[in-house]
């Protein structure tokens, strides 16, 4: 199985396990506002931990993608920045993968 085939599983499963958890809230809490969304992240050390990880994976991958997409000359490299927000990191950073693949697989024709 090629790689970016792999890529494309971990971003569907990142969106909807991500999104299994999103839906729960909002299906649940009685104020679904992002702001308590968010106060909602720092409500236990373990919470905050797993958010400060998280954040630091999301520069991380900005750090290393947007000279990669440019390096590539990747079109519409920019849309994984809101999908990382909007989205989750869990399906931007392979859906990103398996475009990187694509074009790389392009350039090797």
């Amino acid at each position: 199985m090629k790689l970016k085939y792999v890529y494309l599983f971990l971003a569907l499963l990142g969106i909807c396990w991500t999104w299994y958890f999103n839906i729960q809230f909002y299906l649940t809490e009685e104020n679904t506002s992002i702001l308590n969304y968010i106060a909602q992240t720092k409500t236990t050390f373990p919470a905050r931990s797993f958010s400060a990880d998280l954040m630091v994976v999301v520069f991380t991958f900005f750090a290393w993608y947007i000279p990669e997409a440019r390096k590539l000359k990747m079109k519409y490299w920019w849309i994984f920045i809101p999908l990382t927000f909007l989205v989750a990191i869990a399906f931007a950073f392979p859906l990103f993968l398996y475009f990187r693949e694509l074009k790389l697989e392009k350039q090797n024709e």
